[in-house]
C-alpha cells in the first residue's frame, strides 16, 4: 500500500515535470543569430565616418553602438586584428524638423525631431565578404528651451542611441530586408527584392 503510494507520486511527479519542460520545447537560451553570422563570435568597430556638418558625432553614434553590442551579448567586441567580422558604419544624414510651433508665433518651434541615419556594412575579417549591410535610423523628440545647444545636444545623443539599438537588432536577430550586397540575399537567406 505505501509502495502504491510512493509510486504513484513519483508518478505525478514525473509527469508534471515532464508537461513542464515540453512546454518551452520552442525556447532556446542564449543568442539566436541569423544563420549567415553563427560563425561570427566577435565583431571589431572602428570609429563610424562622419559625413555630416555635426562635429564629433560620429564617436557618439560609435560608443552608442559598442554600448549595444556589448548590453545585447551575441558578439563580443574585439579589436580589428582578432574579431571575426568588422562593422564599419558612415553617419550619413543628421535630419532636424520642427514638429510644433508657439501658440501665438508660427516661425518659433517649440518641438523638434532629430533623425539620424547610419549606413552600415559587416564584413568577414579575413576575406572581406560583406555579410551584412543595411541603413539604421534613430530619432528623438525634444521641446526647445532657451539653451537650444544643450537640448540639440541631449536630442542627438536620444537618437543616436535609438540609431545604435536599430542597428544592433539587425545584427544580432537578422531582421528581413538587410542585404548582403555580395550575395543578393538578406541574411535570413532569402533573395533580395529590393535595397534600401
Amino acid at each position: 500500500m505505501i509502495f502504491h503510494r510512493v509510486l504513484s507520486r513519483a508518478a505525478a511527479v514525473l509527469a508534471a515535470s515532464a508537461l513542464m519542460f515540453t512546454g518551452c520545447a520552442g525556447y532556446t537560451f542564449g543568442p539566436i543569430k541569423p544563420a549567415r553570422l553563427a560563425n561570427v563570435k566577435s565583431i571589431a568597430v572602428p570609429t563610424f565616418k562622419n559625413m555630416t556638418l555635426e562635429p564629433r558625432s560620429s564617436v557618439l553614434v560609435t560608443n552608442e553602438v559598442i554600448k549595444r553590442i556589448q548590453g545585447d551579448g551575441s558578439y563580443a567586441v574585439s579589436t580589428t586584428a582578432s574579431a571575426d567580422a568588422v562593422l564599419k558604419g558612415t553617419l550619413v544624414e543628421i535630419r532636424r524638423r520642427p514638429l510644433r510651433s508657439a501658440r501665438y508665433n508660427t516661425l518659433k518651434t517649440r518641438e523638434m525631431e532629430f533623425e539620424i541615419y547610419i549606413d552600415f556594412t559587416l564584413e568577414d575579417a579575413r576575406t572581406r565578404e560583406v555579410l551584412a549591410d543595411g541603413r539604421a535610423r534613430g530619432s528623438s523628440n525634444i521641446f526647445l528651451d532657451e539653451n537650444f545647444q544643450l537640448t540639440e545636444r541631449q536630442a542627438l545623443n536620444e537618437a543616436a542611441s535609438e540609431a545604435a539599438r536599430d542597428l544592433v537588432t539587425r545584427l544580432s536577430e537578422g531582421i528581413p530586408g538587410q542585404t548582403g550586397v555580395a550575395t543578393g540575399r538578406d541574411i535570413l537567406g532569402n533573395r533580395r527584392s529590393s535595397s534600401f
